[in-house]
């Protein structure tokens, strides 16, 4: 078997094991601890509103993100192109899972390809930053950006992921000065990304002063890619290595606080276990600019691109409902709200 083929493989292990399997983080992400406080008399029209805004200089007409999860392989093309044509529909943001099977395979390019079902969406490219150790550099990454002609490019980092994969890309060293080289030479913004144990202040410092221009903090209390692996694990040793990391991270919240206070003027997305759009006021209050979930719309992507359409729907009305509560117009008084406190549990 190809390396790309091996690499493919393993994309459709995580798509099935996350539609099949319980694979959550043992922590939580801290949203259960913050309510609103909500007046009674808000003083706004519910259907003046506004949700829309701009990410790295980029309209939307809803804070979301359709959070980076597939791809590489042909069986997965469906479930991007209607997370695309949703995308498109409802005029949010969309990022694509990694694009390394199809940097090795251009057969495979073909589960990428979803520009024109998505001719005005805002897509963000995908590539692991620790390829870049592995003889990716500038050139990968703007395939990758061209391949879906993309407005920006994610780098993920998954260094827990990788360590607990018997084939894990494991060679991290110096890496950050690469990050730095991409971020200079490539015309496209770079984000990075964590995938589920979130970034600390330490992390964000560094990759924003090598030219980083947003994160998506991606804290713990969702989807444990550690547990994930533990469901691909051939034997029982590696069961129980990938087992003992069920409590691993940041949770979202902590991170999302961490970075704010870190980088106030840089742009965030809060995603990690993000569930409803309960969820999605709570982080554009804490400051984030746009809530990003994968769950909820993989499994509804898994029936079609109707179901995608309505998720975002109950997401955005949800959200709409909540900052009518605060009296919150737009997102800009949604933003930082006093109103969101955080309670004993």
């Amino acid at each position: 078997m190809s390396d790309s083929e091996r690499t493919s493989r393993r994309k459709i292990d995580h798509v099935r094991i996350n539609l099949e399997e319980a694979v959550g983080s043992r922590l939580t992400t801290g949203l259960e601890r913050l309510r609103f406080l909500p007046l009674a008399l808000p003083e706004i029209d519910l259907e003046t509103i506004s949700l829309s805004g701009r990410f790295l200089g980029f309209g939307f007409d809803a804070p979301l993100l359709i959070s980076s999860m597939t791809g590489g392989a042909d069986d997965l093309a469906a479930i991007n192109i209607r997370l695309a044509e949703a995308a498109q529909a409802r005029g949010i943001v969309m990022g694509v899972g990694s694009q390394r099977a199809a940097i090795e395979s251009g057969d495979l390019s073909g589960s990428f390809e979803i520009r024109r079902q998505a001719p005005d969406a805002i897509l963000l490219a995908n590539l692991g930053a620790v390829q870049l150790n592995y003889g990716y550099g500038v050139d990968e990454c703007r395939r990758a950006v061209d391949m879906i002609r993309a407005d920006a490019l994610i780098l993920h980092f998954n260094a827990l992921q990788e360590a607990v994969q018997p084939e894990g890309d494991t060679r991290w060293a110096g890496l950050l000065d690469r990050v730095a080289a991409v971020c200079r030479q490539l015309e496209v913004p770079v984000l990075a990304k964590e995938v589920g144990w979130g970034f600390s202040p330490d992390d964000a410092r560094r990759l924003s002063e090598a030219g980083i221009a947003a994160f998506d903090v991606a804290g713990a209390g969702g989807t444990s890619w550690s547990e994930v692996e533990k469901h691909r694990a051939e034997t029982e040793a590696q069961r129980r290595v990938a087992a003992a990391f069920v409590g691993w991270g940041i949770p979202t919240v902590e991170s999302l606080r961490a970075l704010r206070r870190t980088l106030p003027g840089v742009p965030l997305i809060a995603s990690g276990g993000l569930t409803d759009g309960m969820d999605v006021a709570k982080v554009l209050a804490l400051g984030a600019g746009l809530a990003g979930l994968a769950g909820p719309f993989l499994r509804a992507a898994a029936v079609s691109t109707e179901a995608v359409i309505e998720e975002i729907d109950v997401l955005a009305r949800i959200l709409r409902i909540a900052m009518f509560g605060i009296g919150a117009a737009d997102l800009d008084g949604l933003s930082n709200s006093p109103r969101l406190i955080e309670v004993d549990r």
